[in-house]
């Protein structure tokens, strides 16, 4: 773990190129140490049905949601959020300087006791060291 979902409004489909947004989260996240590489998840969803400020259609959001494993301690979980939420707004200036768009993002610790995980996706990393 961690997981991120980006959820953004349908808006900004064509003007942000969402797929590149999540490669620029998982080399983010990939490059904190607290983050094991096999346990990064990063999906998107697009909004279809949204209202936002004073409903003018031109406004825009992006909001990304973390999930992580509990136990790391509150400077790192600080630390990795504000350096995702800068990759994010780094990736997303281009588009904020012509368009209205609103940036967030949450990171929520995870119960492993209540959080069940399965896979083999480490048997089939390659070694990079």
């Amino acid at each position: 773990m961690p997981h991120f979902h980006i959820e953004y409004s349908a808006n900004l489909e064509g003007a942000v190129d969402i797929g590149h947004l999540c490669e620029v989260i998982r080399d983010e996240a990939a490059a904190i140490a607290a983050f094991p590489t096999a346990g990064i998840r990063v999906r998107a969803t697009q909004v279809d049905h949204y209202a936002i400020a004073d409903g003018d259609a031109k406004h825009g959001f992006i909001d990304l949601s973390v999930r992580i494993r509990e136990g790391r301690s509150e400077d790192v979980k600080r630390d990795a959020l504000a350096r995702i939420f800068e990759a994010l707004k780094t990736f997303m200036a281009p588009a904020m300087a012509t368009r209205s768009i609103a940036l967030s993002a949450e990171l929520r610790d995870i119960d492993a006791s209540l959080s069940p995980k399965f896979g083999n996706i480490r048997d089939h990393l390659e070694d990079t060291a």
